[in-house]
């Protein structure tokens, strides 16, 4: 495999190598612990985690980094009006965004990076900026970066500069207008707030500060890939290469990779709008955290994303049709050998899979041949015709799908748990569904009691007894399937 991806920076698809032919070293820009994620934030690291998982399939090793911004002005500005200090309100953030990383089947970077871990390496930074003539300290101590020491900036985001005001300043984390000022370094320190005492005065880190200090230290002067969401393109990263490439005289980083914005029923998510949601909310509706990953991945990152309850819906059915198939296949009785036909369209699904995730990371075009090996099989198996050999091959391209979408295996009942004790913990129970509760009343030894109920009844004909257990089973969430192996019963 050799994935080739758009990059920002060149305006054109490039291979995605390490530059020491060894490990590729990645920066991908993480949350900001003020809140919770939404669903718009997690479509960026879902997408991220394909990527990851991509080239992990190609056999090649990372150096991920990801960034966990702990200070900046909502951060302060929130904590402050909680009365308690940012390490504290953060903490719970923090907690709760590895939580969704891990409900969403989101690998970890190798290196997770907290800002506040890293306040000397950002003043170190600051006094070589210095140095060199693009930082400038101002009367009340905070130090800006002078943009015109970098004739080329707006080459990432392309663009038109030529009417930015020269010293005109911006001291907030992030831009209100679509313009280029000289940015915040380093914050002097106001009454109330978190600052630290450091050889260039006392203060606290800029938003952008941050990630260069950061990706530096872990990643080197110049490394292979860097990775976030569109609307971090300027002016965050911009001002990343900026401040960098002004100390080093390298290129920040080789490859630029962008995730396009979600929308909402065609909408853009806001809380007024009443369509904004975090991970818990959708949890709490009664929606799979499988269902939530497949839907936020299903489009390609370069394209935007309209994020509908019925994508959700087809997310989900689209999950049973491949659980299903994966147990009918396991569950089969099969005579040894293979068949030419089945190991050509395995063959071919594997081929198509990964010649679509190659080209861009394509993952809508990644999907359509795994569902069309699974109806192949299927009908095969309707007929009789699949032996042994086919069934390993075919799950061997299951499991190779699975490696990057993450999507087969059942992992959905921890995050539903854990949402419901959130719940219940922070007194938002009128957030549940209640349909949520009546699925989660039934344990699994009282579905089994139950079917064991409907097939005496079956036995004994009493069909009107069976359909109201049927029936009983369906309204708390449980459906049941009568096949020649027996009953199977699954969740919805």
């Amino acid at each position: 495999m050799s994935v080739r991806l758009f990059n920002t920076l060149s305006g054109q698809q490039d291979e995605v190598t390490a530059a020491d032919g060894d490990v590729l070293r990645m920066y991908a820009c993480g949350p900001t612990v003020y809140d919770f994620g939404h669903i718009g934030n997690f479509r960026t690291f879902l997408q991220v985690d394909i990527l990851r998982r991509t080239l992990k399939l190609t056999g090649m090793k990372l150096r991920h980094v990801m960034n966990i911004t702990d200070v900046d002005d909502k951060i302060i500005r929130n904590a402050t009006a909680a009365g308690i200090p940012i390490g504290e309100y953060t903490a719970k953030y923090t907690q709760a965004f590895l939580e969704d990383l891990a409900s969403l089947q989101i690998e970890e970077p190798e290196i997770l990076s907290r800002a506040t871990e890293h306040i000397p390496e950002m003043t170190a930074l600051v006094e070589k900026l210095a140095e060199a003539g693009a930082a400038y300290k101002t009367e009340d101590g905070s130090w800006y970066f002078r943009l015109a020491a970098f004739p080329e900036y707006g080459k990432l985001s392309k663009k038109d500069l030529e009417g930015m005001t020269d010293g005109a300043r911006v001291d907030v984390d992030e831009y209100e207008k679509d313009s280029a000022r000289d940015f915040a370094l380093w914050k002097a320190t106001k009454p109330g707030e978190t600052s630290w005492e450091t050889p260039i005065g006392p203060g606290r880190p800029g938003w952008h500060l941050e990630c260069s200090a950061m990706a530096m230290k872990y990643l080197g002067e110049s490394f292979d890939l860097h990775a976030g969401g569109e609307d971090l393109m300027f002016p965050h990263h911009e001002n990343e290469i900026a401040q960098s490439e002004s100390v080093t005289h390298k290129p920040f980083a080789r490859h630029w990779f962008h995730v396009r914005f979600l929308l909402v029923d065609g909408r853009k998510m806001s809380k007024s709008e009443g369509n904004f949601f975090t991970l818990r909310d959708l949890l709490l509706k009664g929606y799979r955290a499988s269902a939530i990953r497949l839907a936020l991945i299903s489009v390609p990152y370069r394209h935007q994303l309209n994020f509908t309850f019925d994508g959700l819906t087809e997310a989900t059915n689209a999950i049973d049709r491949l659980r299903t198939f994966v147990e009918r296949l396991k569950g089969a009785t099969l005579a040894a050998g293979t068949t030419d036909e089945l190991q050509a369209a395995a063959a071919k699904a594997e081929a198509e899979f990964v010649a679509a995730l190659e080209n861009d990371l394509n993952t809508a075009e990644a999907r359509a041949p795994i569902f069309d090996l699974v109806r192949t099989v299927n009908a095969a198996l309707d007929t009789g015709k699949v032996l042994a050999g086919d069934r390993e091959r075919a799950l061997e391209v299951l499991a190779k799908f699975d490696a990057v979408f993450a999507v087969v295996a059942d992992n959905d009942a921890a995050p539903t748990a854990a949402a419901l004790a959130w719940a219940e913990a922070s007194g938002r129970m009128e957030l549940v569904a209640p349909e949520l509760l009546a699925r989660q009343s039934i344990t699994d030894a009282e579905i089994e009691g139950l079917i064991a109920e409907r097939n005496n009844a079956r036995k004994q004909r009493n069909f009107k007894r069976s359909d109201e257990i049927r029936d009983e089973l369906a309204a708390k969430g449980v459906m049941i399937e009568d096949s020649r192996e027996g009953v199977k019963w699954k969740r919805k």
